[in-house]
This record gives structure tokens, C-alpha cells and sequence, in this order.
């Protein structure tokens, strides 16, 4: 039977990004785990799946969520952890601007408390409109929030790129989030892929 490749990248972030142990595996430090292993304890567990059917998923997802080791033998979630993981990305100068995407039930908490990671790692932003937008929308009404990266990092929060182009940083306080004036225009392309 033919593997489905959403299905397959919803099991994969699963277990890649949550809950490796569903299926007994271990994830290093840094994320990574063996292709093999995940390919026999995916099986072991009733998800069966081969090596060009996740590597399918990897190399054609928009989203862009997994990375392969550059020896293809390993593979891990390029962001959105909420297992204990430390990517290795150096701290990088963001651009002036980020996006975040909510949704509008979410405000007043937001410009109460700030962006938290939630039950993820870091908190996930954007260096585009639309991107935020097509993230917000996945919440409910959509409503764009700009983050003054460029201040943030003056005073010393640390901004990480992941491979897949979601910037990465622990908190943003709300006196650096202000609610976006636009929308973004349908013809407009994203810049990256979705958090």
C-alpha cells in the first residue's frame, strides 16, 4: 500500500519533535537519530515506511521540517521541539522586522505576557507577512503581530535561524510586539517555510 506523505510528515514531527519514545527511539542531543532506527522501530510500532518514502516527504515537504545529516544516515526536525534538544545554531543578528501569527483570541494575553514557547522549545517567527499570516490562520482568525528584532537584539536576546528559515528566540516581552497594520496581498510570496 502506498505510504500517504502527509501522514507520514505528521508521524515524523510526532516523533521527531514530541514523542520519540512513542516508538522506543532516541534522539541525540543535538535531535539527530539514525534513519534505520526510526525506519524499524516506525515499523515495529505499525507505521511502515522505507527509506525513499521518508525521503520523499523530506525533500518535497514546503515546510521544509526535517533535516538529513549530510552523511544520510541521520535525520532530525529542523525546529518546533518540545523534547529537551539543543540544535547547535549559532546566534545570528536578525533582521530589523519578524512576523508571528496568531490568532486574534490570543491578544490580549500576548500583549499581557508576551510570546512564550508554549510547549515548544523557543518561540517561532517570521521574516514575512504572509508566512505569519498562513501561521495564524492555522489558530483560528489571523492577526499579524511585528516583533522589533532589531531592538531586542541591541539588548541582548539571541535570535537563531533554523534551516528551514523559522527564526528562533526564547521570549519576546510585549513591549516589543506591536499588532501589524497590513495584511499581507495574496500575490505576495513567502520568503520561508511555515513554523
Amino acid at each position: 500500500m502506498p505510504v500517504d506523505p502527509l501522514q507520514l510528515s505528521k508521524f515524523l514531527s510526532f516523533v521527531l519533535r514530541h514523542k520519540p519514545d512513542a516508538i522506543g527511539l532516541t534522539l541525540d542531543p543535538q535531535g539527530w537519530t539514525s534513519i534505520d532506527d526510526l525506519i524499524a522501530k516506525s515499523d515495529a510500532a505499525g507505521t511502515r515506511f522505507n527509506r525513499a518514502d521518508l525521503l520523499h516527504v523530506v525533500l518535497t515537504s514546503d515546510k521544509k521540517r526535517f533535516s538529513v545529516a549530510p552523511d544520510g544516515e541521520r535525520i532530525r526536525a529542523a525546529q518546533g521541539h518540545s523534547v529537551e534538544v539543543e540544535l547547535g545554531l549559532p546566534p545570528q543578528e536578525p533582521p530589523a522586522i519578524l512576523y508571528h501569527g496568531t490568532a486574534t483570541r490570543f491578544l490580549d494575553s500576548i500583549f499581557s505576557e508576551g510570546l512564550k514557547p508554549q510547549g515548544r522549545q523557543q518561540v517561532h517567527l517570521s521574516a514575512d507577512q504572509v508566512t505569519a499570516h498562513r501561521v495564524g490562520q492555522r489558530h483560528g482568525k489571523a492577526a499579524i503581530l511585528t516583533v522589533d528584532a532589531h531592538r531586542m537584539h541591541a539588548t541582548g536576546f539571541k535570535f537563531y535561524l533554523a534551516e528551514n528559515g523559522v527564526w528562533l528566540t526564547d521570549r519576546v516581552p510585549a513591549e516589543f510586539l506591536a499588532l501589524s497594520s497590513s495584511q499581507p496581498d495574496s500575490r505576495d510570496r513567502p520568503t520561508e517555510h511555515y513554523q
